[in-house]
């Protein structure tokens, strides 16, 4: 079955999500969403929604998605920071599981554990691979920042995190109406 692109009024939102992917990307979100189908299967995650951060993408691109795996569409896409990996700004996300970083990480993670941080609401991230086993260790979490824009700035870039997958106010509410809601963990799949 071909991917579809499909990206639909969110639910917090009066406005649509607009973004441009080229076919190799939905090719690679194919593969991915496939791949983690069965993985949510296998480890009772839930099976309807996965989401899905590729960090190859320029950062001023909408590079973190919400995945239908029932009729394999897009269905939300936002902007997604990642670390700087040391004092100074990064342009493209550099990956280490090695604890006070700043890094990114890849691999799949367990969404999971919401509470009020610094932030504001934030989602505690469980490493599920080897290449990000000591995120909950460094405190990694999927939280908003106010400087975080709502909407693509392709060729700008967005400002980093610290190893967090940080993403815009607006877009954490429309997250958060998918994790809140499912009976069962939600996926999230970072990838390089």
């Amino acid at each position: 079955m071909r991917f579809l692109m499909l990206l639909m009024v969110p639910l917090l939102s009066s406005s649509t999500v607009t973004t441009h992917l080229p076919g190799d990307e939905l090719s690679r979100i194919e593969i991915y969403s496939a791949a983690a189908r069965q993985y949510c299967v296998t480890h009772h995650f839930n099976s309807n929604y996965f989401f899905f951060a590729d960090m190859h993408l320029h950062s001023g691109k909408n590079r973190f998605f919400i995945i239908n795996m029932q009729n394999d569409s897009i269905i939300d896409a936002g902007l997604v920071a990642h670390g700087s990996c040391g004092p100074f700004f990064s342009a493209t996300a550099i990956f280490s599981n090695e604890p006070g970083c700043a890094c990114s990480y890849y691999g799949r993670f367990k969404v999971a554990g919401k509470y009020a941080g610094r932030f504001g609401n934030a989602y505690k991230l469980y490493g599920l691979d080897s290449s990000n086993s000591n995120a909950y260790k460094r405190n990694i979490v999927l939280h908003s920042y106010y400087e975080m824009p709502d909407n693509e700035i392709y060729p700008g870039h967005v400002c980093n995190s610290q190893g967090c997958p940080m993403v815009s106010k607006n877009f954490l509410k429309r997250l958060s109406s998918y994790i809140d809601a499912s009976k069962k963990p939600i996926l999230l799949w970072i990838v390089n």
